[in-house]
């Protein structure tokens, strides 16, 4: 797949319609407490101006009310000048990844957000934080739970806070469901399924366990354990922490082992909950899903499709849930967790979540390499 390039400079038309969706933005954009109405915008660089950072992160970077681009971190000097001048930033603000140590000079920059390769997550988030610069890193956090410990405890010995990309605690439906699920009128749901898959026909990073750390799983499988921990969470506190007690899993036998040499290809797996709630997943790269359902005695919520960037399709037991949504989910993620910096307080999508989905990862694994054994889940 061709990497995306960077949106024409914005002519007047699209810059009026940018304010008008930057307005909207806004909207589910929550107030920050003893702030002036208009503060100073946290400066934000991307490291990794790949396919995401170009097709999602830069259009929504044009719709935050919070951040906004003055670096980046890139391989590719072409492109880091594409993005300076885009963005209107000095090209003195382009770094290598050799060079991030660089970033603890530059005060225009606040927040990194890490968009590399799964295996280049904790190289380039514990080099940023090093440099003093608060960091979003993309899912999955890494590869491993020792590497997710080594980039929590970098960012306490540097005092910045570090936050995971999952834009769907943002979305609206979810927040919905995650609320419904603590509901006496709704909640609890009991019964939980859900698949995220799609073909992959050529060889890209995402098949090499070296980089990516797995298949499937790490890459999007990582969505349905998102939104098995939203809809069977009735906890109310500590989200980062709750998890399920115990994982089932069996790998989809391979029809294309030449092309996953050393990754799943598919997967199946049972996450079981404390309360007595269970959830069946699936992911491939073999096939094409995207749904999520959850169940209870007094309510049911399906999501079909589930996990896009937009077009989510709700109905309940009660008829189609339709909420406004902001038209960047990034954007209102990114913007959160701006506002999370300035005020002191902690992203509700913490390391700590990162590290837990970690847990119930190596977990599914687990259970998988051993021919579908029960594994208990401990965070």
């Amino acid at each position: 797949m061709k990497t995306p390039r960077l949106p024409a400079l914005r002519s007047r038309r699209s810059f009026l319609g940018e304010l008008a969706a930057g307005a909207a933005v806004a909207a589910f954009a929550p107030s920050v407490r003893g702030q002036p109405a208009a503060p100073r915008k946290l400066g934000i660089a991307i490291a990794g101006l790949g396919g995401y950072a170009a097709g999602q992160l830069a259009p929504a970077l044009q719709l935050t009310q919070h951040c906004e681009v003055r670096g980046v971190v890139t391989g590719t000097p072409a492109k880091g000048r594409e993005w300076a001048q885009h963005f209107r930033f000095p090209e003195t603000s382009i770094y290598s990844y050799d060079t991030m140590a660089r970033l603890a000079d530059n005060r225009d920059i606040d927040l990194v957000y890490v968009v590399t390769p799964n295996a280049l997550h904790p190289a380039h988030t514990i080099a940023a934080a090093k440099a003093g610069k608060h960091v979003i890193c993309e899912k999955p956090m890494a590869n491993t739970v020792a590497e997710c410990d080594a980039m929590l405890a970098a960012c306490r010995a540097a005092k910045v806070k570090l936050s995971i990309g999952y834009r769907l605690q943002f979305e609206p439906h979810n927040l919905a469901m995650k609320e419904r699920a603590r509901s006496a009128e709704f909640g609890p749901y009991l019964k939980l399924s859900g698949a995220l898959a799609f073909p992959i026909r050529r060889r890209v990073w995402r098949v090499e366990k070296a980089l990516a750390g797995g298949g499937p799983l790490m890459d999007v499988g990582i969505y349905c354990i998102q939104a098995a921990g939203m809809a069977a969470d009735t906890t109310g506190t500590n989200h980062a922490k709750f998890a399920p007690v115990a994982i089932t899993a069996r790998e989809h036998p391979k029809t294309r082992p030449e092309f996953f040499l050393d990754v799943e290809e598919g997967i199946d797996w049972t996450m079981e909950f404390a309360n007595g709630a269970k959830g069946e997943f699936m992911t491939s790269y073999n096939v094409g899903a995207d749904r999520f359902r959850a169940e209870g005695a007094k309510d049911w919520i399906e999501f079909a499709p589930a996990f896009p960037y937009g077009g989510l399709k709700v109905t309940t037991a009660r008829g189609p849930l339709a909420l406004a949504v902001p038209p960047s989910q990034q954007a209102v993620q990114m913007d959160h967790f701006a506002q999370c910096v300035r005020e002191g307080r902690e992203s509700p999508v913490s390391g700590e979540m990162g590290r837990r989905d970690m847990v119930i990862i190596e977990a599914i694994y687990a259970s998988a390499a051993g021919g579908g054994k029960r594994v208990a889940v401990k965070v």
